[in-house]
């Protein structure tokens, strides 16, 4: 299946923490969009492997995207090298995605930088006619490359390159986070440790970042997002017109 956005996650969660608002609007808009985790989330303190496909897989559904698919890459040690940019790269020509959205560049969590750079390395070499790879099916794969890399902001402030309006999914796009009951709030998700994100603090925050970025483009809610390199328009009727 052909996808218009394809977005990348290190962790089952990070996509919908980070972008989920903007895969809700492509959806509404009749775009086809999927959810790619790098790896299982094996060694999130809360939570099982089982538990965080169940999760995802009911976020994917309060999303409505068209396919989700995990590459088991080892949570914690995967590396930006051959063998795993390879993994990405069938990934990657098997979905033809024109857009990718993929974990920051920098973050608190190694893993998020580690992985934005590996997905920003793949989508770069999957649009090289001699590297060769083959579908499941053992076909020869043609080359891909995305048109944009967009990378969403996680922990860290970045200053964003694009701000997105997601003021009218807004609610949906929070159905879909708190579809991670283990992982968000101690009360709701049962017996564990509290955590960095398990708090309701967490999740206050997440919400704040969203009221700050659309209040800097004169909206309710945004999400914001880091390019590698310059957004053209083809005319200014393509411009986003808000009050600010």
């Amino acid at each position: 299946m052909k996808l218009d956005l394809l977005a990348i996650g290190v962790h089952p969660d990070d996509v919908e923490l980070s972008c989920s608002g903007t895969i809700l609007n492509e959806i509404k808009r009749g775009k086809k969009a999927g959810i790619l985790d790098l790896t299982q989330g094996e060694l999130g303190t809360r939570g099982t492997i089982e538990t965080r496909y169940a999760e995802a897989a009911k976020a994917a559904e309060i999303m409505g995207v068209h396919v989700r698919a995990n590459l088991k890459m080892r949570d914690g040690f995967f590396k930006n090298d051959e063998e795993h940019q390879m993994q990405l790269i069938r990934a990657i020509r098997t979905w033809q995605p024109e857009v990718v959205l993929a974990n920051a560049l920098t973050d608190r969590h190694p893993d998020h930088g580690r992985a934005g750079q590996l997905i920003s390395t793949a989508c770069f070499l999957s649009g090289l006619a001699k590297i060769e790879t083959t579908d499941e099916n053992g076909r020869p794969q043609p080359k891909w490359r995305p048109k944009y890399i967009l990378h969403y902001l996680q922990d860290w402030y970045h200053e964003p390159d694009l701000l997105i309006d997601i003021s009218d999914v807004f609610e949906q796009r929070m159905e879909a986070v708190k579809a991670y009951t283990t992982q968000f709030n101690v009360e709701i998700g049962g017996d564990g440790p509290q955590t960095y994100i398990s708090s309701p603090d967490f999740l206050d925050s997440v919400i704040g970042r969203a009221r700050m970025m659309g209040k800097r483009i004169g909206v309710k809610y945004a999400e914001g997002f880091i390019c590698e390199k310059k957004i053209g328009i083809r005319n200014l009727d393509a411009l986003l017109q808000v009050e600010t």
